[in-house]
């Protein structure tokens, strides 16, 4: 029969960015922690759980739908940024510069990982785009092999449509993740994003007209 205490460690260990060393640290921590104090921290966790859903506008987390985001109206509905994550979320606007719409794609396409085009929100982003409100969505997945194959898969997507298409550029390191980037970096990458351009082009229905 497992420990108890072993099989808290393991369980904590599934956590991401916990190691075999921090969720030993945790999970003696909890042992030790008064009772009433690891009970408050368990309800906690599952209000939390209980209350938080998908936005059904943009599929960012929140106690509310639509989101904060989606709801207000001081937000520039001309622009969407698109991350992965809703954590990538909470890290854009901790810069404080951006002020449009959010479209979290609940991940970024990966075949080594089985996740393709249908398994992240795209099909929602294009219903999206539909009323022509939106003048530029800007890209924001991780500048890894992933976020970038998943950029280029949208910027060619998007193509058709004449909306502009750009991607943060300046501050965020190759295989680095927006989440853990600071606010100037933050910044700096939202203020001198880049205009996405393909190798192959075709008249976009705005230049035909």
């Amino acid at each position: 029969m497992t420990n108890p205490l072993e099989r808290l460690v393991e369980e904590l260990r599934r956590l991401p960015g916990v190691g075999a060393k921090s969720a030993r640290r945790l999970a003696y921590h909890l042992i030790e922690a008064d009772a009433e104090d690891v009970q408050r921290l368990v309800e906690t966790i599952l209000a939390a759980k209980e209350a938080t859903h998908r936005c059904s506008q943009c599929f960012n987390l929140s106690a509310q739908d639509p989101c904060e985001f989606c709801a207000s109206s001081k937000r520039d509905r001309s622009m969407i940024c698109v991350v992965e994550t809703s954590r990538d979320v909470i890290a854009i606007e901790r810069s404080g510069d951006y002020k449009g719409l959010y479209h979290v794609l609940e991940g970024a396409l990966s075949p080594i990982d089985g996740v393709g085009v249908e398994d992240i929100r795209l099909k929602e982003l294009m219903l999206r785009l539909q009323d022509n409100t939106v003048q530029e969505v800007i890209i924001a997945t991780d500048p890894d092999v992933e976020g970038e194959a998943t950029a280029l898969y949208i910027a060619r997507l998007l193509q058709p449509t004449g909306i502009k298409v750009t991607r943060i550029a300046r501050g965020i390191p190759v295989g680095g993740d927006i989440e853990y980037a600071d606010e100037v970096t933050l910044s700096g990458a939202v203020l001198h994003r880049q205009e996405i351009c393909l190798l192959y082009t075709s008249p976009s229905p705005r230049d035909r007209g």
